[in-house]
């Protein structure tokens, strides 16, 4: 499948504000007040259960309609920041009532973590800091972290044809989470992650104070670019560089069935796709299908592309290291870059560039993600067996996005992200569905574990790595429930996210700059025993 984006319709139902919620509200609010810029008061901000809109402003940036069911934890209110100042009083007044924040920048985090808590918590919402001010004489912008990519995309566009930024392929993802947890998209062949290229930050730690890069220090930077800041800090912004691309791309779209020989040329994608020239990104999607002529179901692979150049090179460039696929010229689209976010957004092709600006997601729908990484090519054996799977479960998607070119470059400490040479590619599990519920959520969900276990043999091992911005508590759940069990939890899933190395860089960082785990979620980076301070 092509990246999907997800928007909300559902109903939210409100529960009851427990006794002890209820006695301390005014205070609560008033602390917010007494510790806000006189010039920006906090009254329209704050939305608490009893606020007419505060079901709309929810559910606005919820992103996975499984999270919106009327069994899901609520808020206990929401705080949509308009400057600094509530971001800083939200931290000291949740310190003095003892309540856990949830920061939301786009709400697109698979598991819903910024929106939902099994403890009283409320939610501090970002998407009103969205300013992006780009300097093309400098080659940089400054992105606030309520942006879309959407957004950042094209007002880079309007300052110039020539340049972007290597990002995700979904406009309406929030730049506060995305850029945080590494932010992955089809330029990372040709100029690596997100985090391969920001340059400076300003964040809010846990004393309120407002650093950037130099402020904070080189470790602390060096966990927010990767190591998801939420676990660290409120994240205002990012300097970002931007990088140069042709005037006009291309891409294409090229679909085989197991029927026109989709199994060889995915056993041959796996052999060549991370060692194509680094300006190809050809990600390969498999989904079940119903075949149009035989009416059975059968296997779809779907090779979508971005060639930073025109048709022309591409060709020549296929036709020497993937003649299998037979790409012809009609099969490829010239455009600009921008077109090509759109194209690759799955709008239909000729849909002006200002869709990018929607913050409104195309797509409506419950899922659930998982990820993988491939080390070895899958044998034809493998994935004959892989597809027989697939038929039988028929819901489950796998899309896989190949590494190689720059990313295979950069060193796996450079960045918390280590998941950089000896990858053929990254695996996402997709699974999306309309019904509403508990039942029809758990039908869904064990038929994507039960493909992500069928998958164990073929995937990376020792330990079997995940990717850190398709969050998936199957991994495990921190409860935040003391110093060692806290740790125990937070490695089952940080060194699957990180590795051994950078999983144990990020606890010392954390233990360093917020000893008492304020900034704390379902799998944020917990404390080093030892040095946790009471």
């Amino acid at each position: 499948m092509r990246t999907s984006c997800f928007a909300i319709a559902s109903f939210l139902a409100i529960f009851f504000i427990p006794f002890s919620w209820a006695t301390s509200y005014e205070d609560f609010v008033n602390c917010l007040e007494d510790n806000s810029h006189p010039s920006y008061p906090t009254s329209s901000i704050i939305y608490t259960r009893d606020n007419p809109y505060y079901s709309s402003v929810l559910q606005t940036y919820i992103r996975n309609l499984r999270f919106n069911e009327t069994t899901t934890p609520k808020p206990l209110l929401i705080i949509t920041a308009l400057h600094a100042s509530h971001i800083q009083a939200s931290i000291v007044c949740a310190k003095q009532h003892h309540l856990q924040m949830k920061i939301r920048s786009g709400g697109h985090d698979y598991e819903g973590i910024s929106y939902w808590s099994e403890n009283p918590f409320f939610v501090l919402d970002l998407f009103n800091l969205r300013a992006i001010n780009v300097s093309i004489e400098t080659e940089s912008a400054w992105v606030q972290t309520g942006a879309t990519l959407g957004e950042v995309y094209y007002r880079i566009a309007e300052k110039s044809k020539t340049h972007g930024f290597p990002a995700g392929v979904c406009p309406t993802v929030g730049v506060g989470g995305h850029f945080s947890g590494g932010g992955y998209g089809n330029m990372m062949r040709k100029y690596g992650l997100s985090v391969d290229n920001i340059v400076d930050a300003e964040v809010i730690d846990v004393n309120g104070r407002i650093l950037n890069r130099e402020a904070m220090g080189e470790d602390l930077f060096w966990a927010i670019n990767g190591g998801g800041a939420s676990s660290f800090v409120v994240l205002l912004s990012y300097k970002i560089k931007l990088v140069q691309v042709p005037a006009k791309v291309t891409v294409f779209n090229v679909a085989r069935t197991l029927e026109q020989n989709a199994t060889d040329l995915v056993y041959r994608w796996q052999h060549v796709a991370d060692k194509l020239h680094d300006d190809i990104f050809i990600r390969l999607i498999l989904k079940v299908i119903n075949d149009s002529s035989s009416g059975q179901k059968t296997i779809q692979a779907t090779f979508f592309t971005l060639f930073l150049g025109d048709s022309n090179q591409l060709l020549s460039l296929m036709d020497h290291s993937f003649p299998e696929l037979g790409l012809t010229k009609s099969d490829c689209i010239e455009m600009s870059w921008l077109e090509s976010v759109v194209y690759y957004t799955s709008f239909p092709i000729g849909t002006p560039v200002n869709a990018l600006l929607s913050r409104v997601p195309q797509v409506l729908t419950h899922l659930k993600r998982k990820s993988d990484y491939l080390k070895k090519p899958i044998p034809k054996k493998g994935l004959e067996s892989i597809f027989k799977k697939m038929l039988e479960l028929e819901a489950p998607q796998l899309t896989f996005n190949p590494y190689g070119g720059k990313m295979a470059r950069i060193s796996p400490f450079a960045k918390p992200f280590p998941h950089r040479k000896g990858n053929i590619c990254k695996i996402q599990y997709a699974t999306n569905w309309n019904e509403d519920g508990v039942e029809a959520a758990k039908h869904y969900v064990e038929l994507t574990r039960e493909l992500y276990d069928y998958m164990t043999p073929y995937v990376s091992k020792s330990p079997r790595e995940s990717f850190w911005n398709y969050r998936d508590l199957d991994l495990g759940i921190n409860h935040n429930n003391g110093e060692v069990q806290s740790y125990a939890q937070g490695a089952a899933y940080g060194i699957k996210y990180f590795k051994a190395a950078n999983f144990n860089r990020l606890v010392m960082i954390k233990t360093k700059v917020d000893p008492t785990n304020f900034f704390r979620n379902e799998q944020s980076i917990p404390l080093l025993p030892s040095f946790r301070k009471k």
